[in-house]
């Protein structure tokens, strides 16, 4: 019992005033701000090629940054390292301390509500008054048609009004620790990949390029279907956007079809999938009466840095000899080239190319394939909630906390409040209150001094 009880008194005496303390609060933030603009600056979830090529050792990026410090510091992957979250873990702890400690305790003192019983206590208030051969009479009915809510014992009371005020800086802390919960949510069971599946085929979600302790063990296991893709072109031949016909297989039983384009993706259970990319996969060729078969296609590089894809075509059996096919784009034409790289043709989608009396080509179809980029964030629907009541909070915490004492006396009424912010709005508030109630008294009770602090 005597070590709880030491636990328990250092938590409360020692430690939760550490973590409240508002220094430590700010220090967390710069840290987690200099830490995610770092995130943002080097590229994340990449290959270790990539980093290889674009930080080399010599000569090192600020003189210490290179590939090596980057993956072993884990800069390539900051958002899901152990020590990023554990820091927003101390700074979750730490906003949470500050409300247990401070911002519940000043919501508790607001909700409670006491009366002056001396005229002695009006003098610590920043507004009061003294109205001499003044009762409260009417002051409880305009107080309550400026919004207070209103106490009365005798001839003492109190009002006020705003306490959602308090409530306020609360709602903020809570929607910091739902944004704070969310991120570290989704960086522990969320994932992203990249996937190519040419159209007509099947495939499952396993190319990850990040991913979380938690989603690595529970990826989704229904399949994409590609039933069909293709790309819209402008009359100058260039690309205005590119579609992919989508299913989504479980059990082989098809549970939601959509087409994706740029900026309109799919979503299914939390995945949603982009189009992100396109490419060539393959061609269906025949040759003379043949069956068709269908060839890999494989990038070219050019000179011009523009996208070219080629196949070989063969035109024996034993693949002895055959052609170059060179396809700029998905329209379904393609350019037909010998052994010798002299152009004989072009050939086209649907269409046939006579090369001599014995060999006819037929193009049966050009294969795409589409390039989608796969995101799983479950924290999202956390950090949106966490947003939205942020905003609440802040526009909350706008409202002023205004309280008013009074207390009837032989002497005569005293008047006295404070406010928590807006002290001049309440400053014309209270003298309005005051110089009503002077003029709803009959001038045979006298003339009223006040005495203003």
């Amino acid at each position: 019992m005597n070590l709880v009880a030491s636990v328990r008194r250092y938590f409360r005496h020692e430690l939760l005033p550490l973590l409240a303390d508002l220094r430590l609060a700010i220090a967390l933030l710069l840290v987690i701000a200099l830490l995610s603009a770092t995130g943002t600056v080097i590229e994340q979830e990449e290959t270790p090629a990539f980093y290889r090529a674009n930080y080399p050792e010599h000569p090192a990026l600020f003189g210490f940054l290179t590939w090596r410090v980057i993956l072993k510091l884990g800069l390539d992957h900051v958002y899901r390292t152990p020590w990023f979250l554990a820091i927003l873990i101390l700074f979750g702890s730490s906003l949470a301390a500050c409300s247990f400690t401070r911002q519940w305790p000043m919501l508790k003192a607001a909700r409670r509500w006491s009366y002056f019983t001396r005229p002695q206590s009006f003098q610590r208030l920043p507004f009061h008054t003294h109205l001499p051969h003044q009762t409260l009479h009417g002051i409880p009915e305009r107080l309550r048609q400026r919004g207070y809510a209103v106490f009365q014992e005798g001839n003492r009371l109190y009002a006020r009004k705003g306490v959602i005020g308090r409530i306020g800086p609360i709602l903020v802390h809570v929607s910091m620790l739902l944004i704070l919960l969310g991120a570290i949510w989704g960086s522990l069971s969320g994932f992203t990949a990249q996937e190519w599946i040419p159209s007509g085929s099947t495939a499952p979600i396993q190319h990850l390029t990040g991913a979380g302790e938690l989603a690595r063990a529970h990826l989704p296991t229904w399949q994409i279907r590609v039933n069909k893709f293709w790309i819209d072109y402008s009359p100058e031949g260039r690309i205005q956007q590119f579609y992919s016909d989508l299913s989504i297989l479980k059990q082989e039983e098809e549970v939601k079809r959509q087409t994706i384009s740029v900026n309109h993706p799919l979503s299914y259970r939390g995945v949603t999938l982009y189009q992100a990319d396109w490419t060539i996969d393959s061609v269906r060729i025949r040759v003379n009466n043949s069956p068709s078969f269908q060839l890999p296609v494989v990038p070219v590089r050019t000179e011009s840095g523009n996208k070219l894809w080629g196949a070989f075509v063969p035109t024996q059996p034993d693949l002895s000899q055959g052609l170059t096919l060179l396809l700029p784009d998905l329209q379904g034409t393609g350019l037909l080239y010998n052994q010798d790289g002299q152009w004989i043709g072009s050939l086209r989608q649907g269409m046939s190319l006579a090369l001599n009396e014995r060999l006819t080509l037929y193009l049966d179809e050009v294969v795409g394939a589409t390039g989608l980029q796969i995101k799983s964030d479950p924290g999202i629907p956390w950090v949106y909630l966490g947003f939205a009541l942020l905003m609440a909070g802040v526009v909350m915490s706008y409202f002023s906390h205004s309280q008013i004492w009074a207390l009837q006396t032989e002497a005569g009424l005293y008047l006295g409040g404070k406010t928590n912010r807006a002290l001049v709005t309440f400053e014309r508030e209270f003298s309005q209150l005051v110089q009503q109630q002077q003029a709803a008294n009959p001038p045979f009770l006298g003339i009223p001094t006040a005495a203003n602090g």
